[in-house]
């Protein structure tokens, strides 16, 4: 990768940059409304949710929330990850890539860098664990990359990434612990705000300050999902001064909420391992080195939240039944915080009072397969019998189910 000391700084002005060197081959992909999902994000939890929590008992708070999605499942390669990789090789010389890429990556990024390096013309080598998801591997090789199978855990990845650096002299292109890579996720968060502002112009009735005197609104609040924390720290800096907040969301099963709980340590540290096998396989990942900078800085970065396996799973159910919409488990753990997080809920209600909160969701991806998502709603189980009942409930309360 390009020396980090002759990098861009990490600011608005340098991820407009990265933006216009990248537009020619990403998608600027839509934003997508639900009225269902965000009449649900505004009713409050039943206490039998909350019981087992520090909340058990105590009156569940009532947010007022419009969300409004930004579908990076529509991206190329299907997922958010071309950002970062496009311009990450738009950075580098012919000279520099000549003897090609490598990288490790459960998927996403591997994809996004095979196709970044075969737009470029240059090899690209992908380590992956040999967990990864099949249709995963497929779509890497299928853009004429190389696949290094490894173990799953970080320090493997990173084993064999120096065995094939050794072995062919290609240039790493790490997965999120890089400025350029960070500046090109930032993209996102740069398309999501004067998206909203322009739908909003267009049609008022969608935000949530609808009918109050106000002449301008856009968005109060983005959440994204967060692994290496390429996303969030490139959507906080891409937002940085723009007085809109920025959240992370992780799952919480086996430590994978490494973000969090490092933030919650005194004093703040980064955790360096991660092992775990959430459903949400995008996100198994710690926090970068470079990412952890941002995401603990709370002028740019407000709080990072986890959710369980089961809010994982009512959420992607949600996302499939209701908006029709096809996504990967890593794609909704923001849906599912700003949805069942009973911390992350009494934050918007007592910040936003009456006013509400306009909230961006990034939906991440959507490189799974319909044998995956069978597997994972396969038996009847607590998590989908409450959506089953949350749907049920909210198809009574709701007469329309889709809005945008």
């Amino acid at each position: 990768m390009a020396d980090i000391s002759q990098t861009r700084p990490l600011t608005r002005s340098s991820v407009k940059e990265a933006h216009e060197l990248i537009k020619p081959h990403i998608h600027e992909t839509p934003i997508d409304t639900s009225t269902t999902l965000s009449k649900l994000a505004s009713t409050p939890q039943s206490p039998e949710a909350l019981k087992g929590t520090i909340y058990d008992g105590q009156t569940p708070a009532k947010p007022k929330i419009r969300l409004f999605f930004k579908c990076e499942n529509y991206q190329k390669i299907g997922a958010f990850k071309a950002r970062g990789a496009f311009h990450a090789l738009a950075r580098l010389s012919d000279e520099e890539l000549e003897k090609g890429v490598v990288t490790h990556s459960s998927g996403n990024h591997a994809q996004a860098l095979a196709l970044a390096a075969r737009t470029r013309g240059v090899p690209a080598y992908i380590v992956m664990p040999t967990i990864s998801t099949p249709s995963k591997i497929a779509a890497t090789k299928s853009y004429g990359a190389s696949v290094i199978f490894s173990g799953s855990t970080s320090q493997e990845r990173e084993a064999v990434v120096a065995e094939v650096i050794e072995r062919t002299g290609a240039v790493l292109v790490p997965p999120y612990d890089h400025p350029d890579i960070i500046l090109g996720q930032g993209t996102m968060g740069l398309e999501l705000q004067a998206q909203v502002e322009d739908l909003l112009g267009k049609k008022p009735e969608l935000g949530v300050r609808h009918g109050r005197e106000r002449r301008h609104e856009g968005l109060d609040a983005v959440i994204t999902p967060c692994g290496g924390g390429g996303m969030l720290s490139g959507v906080a800096t891409a937002l940085s001064g723009t007085g809109i907040r920025v959240f992370g969301a992780e799952p919480s099963f086996e430590g994978a909420d490494d973000a969090r709980k490092g933030l919650a340590a005194n004093p703040p540290r980064r955790v360096t391992t991660v092992k775990s096998l959430t459903i949400a396989d995008g996100l198994r990942t710690p926090v970068g080195k470079i990412p952890w900078k941002v995401i603990s800085n709370k002028d740019k970065v407000r709080g990072v939240f986890a959710v369980s396996e089961e809010m994982i799973k009512d959420a992607m159910r949600l996302v499939l039944e209701r908006m029709k919409v096809f996504v990967e488990p890593s794609a909704v753990v923001g849906l599912a915080t700003v949805l069942y997080n009973e911390e992350f809920r009494r934050l918007v209600e007592r910040e936003a009072g009456e006013e509400g909160w306009n909230i961006g969701v990034v939906l991440s991806g959507g490189n799974t397969t319909v044998e995956a998502i069978a597997k994972i709603f396969a038996a009847p189980t607590e998590s989908a019998e409450r959506a089953g009942g949350v749907l049920g409930m909210q198809g009574e309360r709701v007469a329309e189910n889709v809005a945008g």
